[in-house]
Formats: structure tokens, sequence, C-alpha cells
């Protein structure tokens, strides 16, 4: 089988972290032939066994409402052809606009929903209040357009939250929607010490991984870290990810002081090592399509405390594996804290049934069931 996955680069993010595991993991089962087709030659992963796998291809799509559309999509095209995939997989909206601008009905094509695609709402003409919604709404038409040209699509979602909003947005003319949970490959997270004596003790550690962005909301998780430094607690947080928002967090950080207690370490890759050596995992996205970092810190062995953004509410088991707060509340979020550094034994259980909990994400057998869906006859394309 033949097998094609379209991302626009392997910059920092969960989608292309998912696409990276999913590649190594399709990679190794025979009869597979594997590529992956960027659009930038902008990889901030080590990918070194990819790279055979990797193709660059400078590819762009242009819509304008009252002028000339832009097309520079005749590499692509070339490289599909040349590879003859049987499956086509996309993922982010860019990748959407740009690949269904070719022209390849006789593969099955999949698309990979990891968030709320904005242009997908169910916008009417006479709602526009702006050029955005406008462009919005003519590249949801252009799309829905092409999926139709391409024999169709199959959409995956990666949690509740988003099979329910692409049910809402999606015509059932173009496609079926596959609910197809996110995977991490958990061997990678795994603890070497014993998960039942993390808790390290003073300072507490809490981490949080996510770029910095108005979304994931960081300057909510230093208002906590006030909050519990006004109660003399010896804690500290590392905010690992880096954004646009990164001055904004530094100056709040340095107006009250907390430059100390508060660490931006920026964009790195080995992440589990951070997680190793901490005890609790926060995370205050407003919006979140699945968060493939809280699985990541679960498999690491620990709790998480996070904002319900939506998708995350799949993966909590409230007060097993972590807490979800409903509202971006300070004090709800601090009194969860607290509750966990005072009761080392709900600590232990926690981050124990976490470690469990995450095989159920594990890469090996969520790569099982995608193909499964790749193989199944009944979604062959016309």
């Amino acid at each position: 089988m033949k097998i094609l996955h379209i991302i626009p680069n392997l910059r920092k993010g969960g989608a292309e972290r998912l696409v990276i595991d999913i590649v190594r993991a399709l990679s190794a089962n025979q009869g597979v032939q594997m590529k992956l087709i960027l659009f930038e030659n902008k990889i901030e992963y080590h990918v070194d066994d990819l790279l055979s796998r990797i193709e660059i291809v400078p590819s762009r799509v242009r819509l304008s409402v009252l002028g000339k559309n832009t097309f520079e999509i005749e590499k692509l095209q070339q490289a599909i052809e040349t590879f003859n995939p049987e499956i086509i997989h996309t993922h982010l909206f860019e990748a959407e606009i740009i690949s269904r601008s070719c022209y390849y009905p006789k593969a099955k094509w999949f698309s990979h929903g990891h968030d709320r695609m904005r242009p997908f709402n169910n916008l009417k003409l006479s709602s526009f209040v702006n050029k955005r919604k406008l462009t919005d709404y003519f590249e949801r038409r252009y799309l829905f357009q092409r999926y139709k040209i391409n024999s169709g699509s199959h959409f995956i979602a990666i949690s509740d939250d988003i099979e329910t909003f692409m049910k809402v947005v999606l015509p059932k003319e173009i496609g079926n929607i596959h609910l197809l949970p996110n995977a991490i490959n958990t061997k990678r997270f795994e603890n070497q010490g014993s998960v039942a004596s993390k808790l390290h003790g003073s300072p507490f550690k809490l981490v949080s991984i996510g770029r910095m962005d108005e979304n994931k909301n960081h300057q909510f998780l230093i208002d906590c870290i006030q909050d519990l430094k006004a109660l003399n607690l010896d804690v500290n947080l590392t905010i690992i990810g880096e954004g646009d928002q990164r001055g904004y967090l530094e100056q709040k950080i340095k107006k009250i002081n907390l430059y100390s207690d508060i660490s931006l370490v920026g964009s790195i890759e080995n992440v589990e090592e951070y997680l190793w050596q901490s005890d609790i995992y926060v995370h205050s996205a407003i919006s979140e399509g699945f968060g493939l970092t809280l699985i990541e810190a679960m498999a690491a062995g620990l709790p998480v405390i996070t904002l319900d953004g939506g998708g995350n509410r799949d993966v909590i088991e409230e007060g097993k594996n972590g807490f979800l707060i409903e509202e971006e509340n300070v004090k709800c979020f601090v009194d969860k804290i607290l509750e966990l550094i005072n009761n080392p034994d709900l600590y232990r259980n926690m981050s124990m049934y976490s470690t469990s909990y995450a095989q159920k994400f594990d890469i090996v057998p969520y790569v099982n069931n995608l193909l499964e869906l790749y193989r199944n006859k009944s979604l062959c394309a016309e």
C-alpha cells in the first residue's frame, strides 16, 4: 500500500509531532510504502531516520475574493502522480486547500481534524462583518467543491469535541467522519524511575507545554503561581514553548517579581526530560482539539490539572488521572494543586493511574486502527 501524508512543515506543534510518530510507525509495517510531503523545508525535530521518506515540494494557493486566485501546485501535482498513492492523508488547513487544488480522484483522501478549522464554520453570506469572515466563506466553499471533484474525503476527528464540530459544519455528501483519538509513542515518555516516588518535595515543580499564544493562556498559570507564592509555598513553573506572547509573559513575570520561580525555556525537543523532573502537569488552553501534551505528561507519571478546552474532556477521568476545571478560575485551579501536594497518597494513586491510562493512546494500536481504516473496502473512492 502506498500512503502519502501531507503537512505544511514540521515546526514544533502537536499536529507535527503526531505526523512524525505516524510516519515512523507506518514505515515499520511491511507492505507499506510511505512518503511525507512538506511545502517548506522547516523541520524543528530530529527526523534523520525519516529523511529518505520526506520530500519538500514548495506549493502555494492564494484565493482572492475580488482579485485573481494564485495557484503554485504544478510540482505537487507531479509529485503525487509520480508516487501514485492509494491513500492521501492531509494535516492542517493549509494542506487541505493546497492538496485539494490538485486533481487525483483515484486515491482515498483523508483529512485530519486537529482542531476546529475556522473556515469550516457554517457561515452565511449575510453574517459577514469583516474581510476575514468573507475570506473564510469563500475558502470553505472552494474546498467543499474540491472535495467533491476528488471523490470526497474521509474526515478524522481527534476527539468527541472535534467530531461534534465536524458533524455540524460538514455536508454529509462530501465524506464520512471517523473518530480516532490522538496517540503518542508512550515508550518515549515512560519514567525510568519509580512513578510512585515522584512528588519530589520542595520545591514542587509544575510544568506546562504549549505555544506561547493567547489561546494557550499561560498568563493564567502565572496568576496561579502568584497565589501559591502568597501562601508561602515553595513552588516553581516551567513553560515549554515559543510564540508571540513571550515578551508579554516575560514582562508580567518581572512585574510581579516571579522571575526566579517561573522559567520560559523556549521550544525544545526532549520534553520528556522536563516531565520526569516535574511533579504536576498544568494546562490552561482556552480551546483544545485534544490535548496531546496531557497524554505525554500522563505517560511520564504526572497527574494533570487543566482548564476545560473542549477536546481535552476526553482524556481526564476526574480524580483518577487529573482534574478538569470548567471555568477560568485561579482559586479553583490552585485548590486542586494544593490538594495533590497535601495528599501524597492521592498523588501516588493518580500518578500510577495516569501512567497506565496513557497506554490506551499508544501509537502502535493507533496506527493499526488507521491502517484498518485505510484498507476498509467500503470506503473506496468511486
